[in-house]
């Protein structure tokens, strides 16, 4: 034998194998369907008898197996059903001829067949046959179920026939020897009458009878069978065949132990006999040796007189422990013979199987380590394949994961083998899919941002590479970005930086056919692949919302309640809020946006690739209002530090705006990367209120802008800095321009003076307004422009100074040996006599008389200098009081008495 099957299990030992095969030219669907129907009975209940019969189904075997059907008989195959297109009479003779020559194929073991005639009606369909059957269509076939069910009681017949026969000694007839294929050559020219042939000959055929009560449906009779026979082939050193008897022996004993099957493909298996179901809640009752013993008696039905006493004696169903040992045993006794390959490698699978159930992973791992060296014949590709699917299969089900997951990888390799004419990249790239969960690798990017990494990066980034590769052999460049994206996103910090550049170049030139998107790829199976965000492309370490522009920030009126008064809640604290409280506090914005104004949002971020990555369409990805994003570019340098970036958007309605995260395009691959999603992020939070439109005011003047500021702003205002210079008692209007340059009108209007004075030395009003004119066009719609007139009039008070000197002083005029000098101008430099005039009244403070005047008319400038701070205006006013001394021989002292009595005066 030399094709394994790699899907039996111990239960099949107890099933009568059944082949259905099409005839002819049948389509693949309906056969197919007519299969499912059959295969759907494949348990039976034996009439006026408790036994069940189980029937197993195959639509291909080959013959060479069959020819082991006498060394286990569930190799056999008993049944043949045949599936034919037949549409005219003409065609019926040659399509029953087929039909003969198919039983002849398995003659030599075929118990009954039948044969399934789908088309043909007229008088050959009327005419009643047993072993041929007609229906008019694949749709009009009803009694499908009820034809098998007939046929396997026909099985059941002839196999309890031929169990009877052999079961009852016949006294002067030998017994035959049964051999397998390969042994029948050894025993040409044997002694036949030695006592060692004829102890072999009843060895073997005990075990074929225990073989053929187990299919029978008789439990009990084959343990009994299968321990004489263990003793009888021990006895004469049949190692072949002393191996297919533990091996029935532990069959029995787990279709005992396990009516549920050790397979995972079948329901629960009904009792097999009488006593055995009396006695099943008592199944794993420890005997005096720890075993479980089924005391059972046989009846003489098949079985003689003279074995009733060995029947007695049988050690009958073996206990868990005792199965896998005997499992152990018969797999040792196989692999002595070379030719017993498939044999023993079967054996090890069906222990593996009810090691798995009993949870002894370990002693598994060693069965499936043997049946990986088990050396068969030159296997085909497709037979490797499945031989390391079912070692993937059967790791999986002990809990070896990553060893399944490495076999299962072997089989996709296989898939794609070069010797392969047409290479089966769709199921090397299936195969591969079912290995991610063994590398501990999802296609989720969602779980690698969970904690640290898990499993072997580079085990896991050559499995990717093995996936696009594959991906690209299928002709699906849309999967080829998506786990080259993969690759990039979650294994970025295990690329060296060569293995960057060529992982972003294969990405281009894929996605110059086939861009990346954010939408979900559905595969042909149902599996889906979700979309990969370049959350690291560029890594993001802050995200803050930023107020608007000082000249378009918005300002609360002052209330009626007042500035100070809350209106949030009259509690100081609550413990029942105080987690939202801090929630709203990390996430709530002091500030609001305006609706049609342009908002800013400032990321900090850098480039982690070993190159310039260059990041196209990045913009905001808001909810709440209608948002319109302005997307961005922008060029980092390599290995970059933190990198401001700026993202700039219009809300177009009023409302809780929030900000959940941005979109990029990077290597041609669109991704939208979420907040929630990037870990490590700092952010000042996430929503702000939108509020609606605002008047935009837009002010110029008359007056020329001063290059100097008199005031700091406070931040919260908008200053215009305009000057004028007026002599006192000298008047000058201000004429100021309103234009609205927004899109909402303009509807209120407020004008208040503030004069800075920080010294408190001047007195009066020196601007004056009415608004009675300009109130009248309001409200100001879009697009229009607004005047009205400021009256300036210096008019400034020195009346009550007593000390002018000193304010004058105060103000920046020094008056001393030196010259005179304002902080405005350059007023008259006296001259110094080189000998002073009285040196001793010249040492007194206060006295000038050392300085002298020149002879000509002079002029002493004092210049006085006052803010005036109108809403966004600041006009400074410069006063000149000129002066004029024609006395030659006037003395400063003079001249000082002089000012202060014009001053007075004025």
């Amino acid at each position: 034998m030399s094709v394994p099957d790699y899907m039996q299990c111990a239960e099949d030992h107890q099933t009568l194998l059944v082949v259905v095969q099409p005839i002819g030219v049948v389509p693949e669907e309906s056969f197919f369907r007519i299969y499912k129907r059959i295969s759907a009975v494949s348990q039976v209940n034996v009439r006026d008898s408790q036994r069940v019969l189980y029937i197993r189904y195959r639509h291909h075997y080959p013959p060479e197996n069959n020819e082991w059907g006498d060394f286990q008989t569930h190799r056999k195959v008993v049944g043949l059903i045949t599936i034919t297109d037949c549409s005219s009479a003409k065609e019926w003779p040659q399509t029953f001829e087929k039909f003969h020559l198919h039983k002849e194929m398995y003659g030599s073991t075929l118990y009954d067949s039948r044969l399934f005639v789908f088309g043909l009606q007229g008088e050959i369909a009327e005419q009643p046959r047993t072993d041929v059957a007609f229906y008019p269509s694949y749709d009009e076939c009803e009694t499908v179920e009820k034809r098998i069910e007939d046929f396997i009681e026909s099985l059941f017949i002839v196999l309890e026939s031929k169990r009877l026969d052999r079961a009852t000694d016949k006294s002067g007839d030998k017994i035959p020897l049964l051999c397998v294929p390969f042994e029948k050559k050894d025993f040409v020219g044997l002694d036949t009458d030695s006592r060692h042939y004829k102890k072999r000959c009843q060895g073997r055929m005990r075990k074929h009878v225990g073989d053929l009560c187990l299919q029978a449906g008789m439990l009990q009779d084959s343990l009994v069978h299968y321990h004489m026979a263990v003793e009888l082939l021990r006895s004469v050193n049949d190692f072949l065949w002393l191996g297919a008897a533990l091996e029935g022996l532990c069959s029995a004993s787990v279709i005992y132990h396990y009516p549920g099957g050790t397979g995972g493909k079948v329901g629960p298996r009904r009792a097999q006999g009488g006593s055995l179901s009396a006695e099943a809640g008592n199944r794993h009752r420890p005997g005096k040796d720890g075993i479980s013993v089924l005391f059972c008696a046989l009846t003489s039905n098949g079985i003689n007189a003279d074995t009733s006493a060995e029947i007695g004696r049988a050690k009958n169903c073996l206990s868990p422990e005792d199965i896998i040992d005997k499992y152990k045993e018969a797999i040792s006794y196989y692999g002595k013979y070379k030719n017993a390959g498939v044999i023993e490698l079967e054996a090890c699978v069906k222990a593996v199987r009810v090691l798995a159930i009993q949870k002894r992973s370990m002693e598994a791992s060693e069965f499936l380590q043997n049946a990986v060296y088990i050396n068969l014949r030159q296997l085909s590709e497709e037979e490797k394949i499945q031989r390391y699917s079912i070692l993937s299969e059967l790791y999986e089900r002990i809990g070896f994961h990553r060893k399944s997951a490495f076999f299962k990888r072997i089989a996709a390799m296989q898939c794609a083998a070069p010797s392969i004419p047409e290479p089966g990249w769709r199921a090397c790239y299936k195969l591969l899919l079912e290995t991610l969960p063994g590398y501990s690798l999802s296609l989720d990017p969602q779980d690698f941002s969970k904690g640290t990494h898990r499993g072997w990066a580079a085990v896991q980034m050559r499995l990717l590479h093995e996936l696009v590769f594959a991906s690209r052999r299928m002709g699906n460049p849309s999967l080829c970005v998506r786990h080259l994206s993969f690759l990039l996103q979650t294994m970025l910090d295990f690329l060296s930086d060569q293995e960057k550049k060529d992982v972003t170049q294969s990405l281009e030139s894929y996605t110059a056919k086939c861009p990346g998107t954010m939408e979900v790829i559905t595969l042909p199976d149902g599996l889906k692949l979700p979309p990969v965000p370049f959350t690291k492309l560029p890594i993001v370490r802050s995200v803050k919302l930023l107020n608007l522009p000082t000249s378009l920030r918005p300002h609360k009126m002052k209330s009626l309640l007042g500035q100070n008064v809350s209106t949030k809640s009259p509690f100081i604290y609550s413990p029942i809020i105080a987690h939202s409280r801090g929630e709203e506090r990390n996430k709530k914005i002091d500030f609001q946006w305006v609706q049609g104004d342009v908002c800013e949002v400032q990321l900090m971020v850098y480039n982690p690739m070993p190159f310039e990555l260059r990041v196209e369409n990045m913009g905001l990805l808001t909810t709440g209002v209608e948002f319109e994003s302005l997307p961005a570019a922008l060029s980092l340098p390599a290995e970059s530090g933190l990198y401001p970036v700026t993202l700039v958007g219009v809300p177009q309605t009023t409302g809780q705006i929030t900000v959940n995260g941005y979109h990029t395009s990077v290597f041609g691959v669109f991704s939208d990367c979420l907040l929630d999603n990037l870990p490590g992020v700092k952010t000042n939070g996430c929503t702000v209120e939108v509020i609606p439109s605002l008047p935009r005011l837009q002010i110029s003047t008359s007056l020329p802008r001063s290059a100097h500021t008199l005031q700091p702003s406070s931040g919260d205002e908008i200053s215009t800095n305009v000057s004028v210079q007026l002599y006192n008692g000298e008047a000058q209007q201000l004429i100021i321009k309103l234009e609205n340059i927004g899109t909402e009108p303009l509807e209120k209007l407020e004008v208040t003076a503030k004069t800075v004075n920080t010294k408190e030395k001047l007195y009066g009003d020196f601007l004056s307004w009415n608004l009675e004119d300009t109130l009248c066009q309001f409200p100001l719609k879009p697009g229009k422009i607004a005047t009205f007139i400021v009256n300036i009039k210096v008019k400034l008070d020195f009346s009550c100074q007593e000390n002018l000197l000193q304010d004058l002083s105060d103000d920046g005029i020094s008056v001393s040996g030196l010259p005179l000098s304002s902080p405005f101008r350059q007023v008259v430099k006296p001259r110094v006599e080189t000998k002073p005039l009285n040196p001793q009244e010249s040492s007194k403070a206060g006295d000038f008389s050392h300085v002298k005047v020149r002879e000509h008319n002079k002029q002493v400038i004092l210049g006085i200098r006052k803010c005036v701070s109108f809403g966004s205006l600041a006009l400074l006013i410069h006063h000149q009081l000129i002066l004029q001394h024609r006395k030659h021989d006037c003395s400063i002292r003079k001249v000082l008495k002089l000012l202060r009595l014009l001053y007075f005066m004025t």
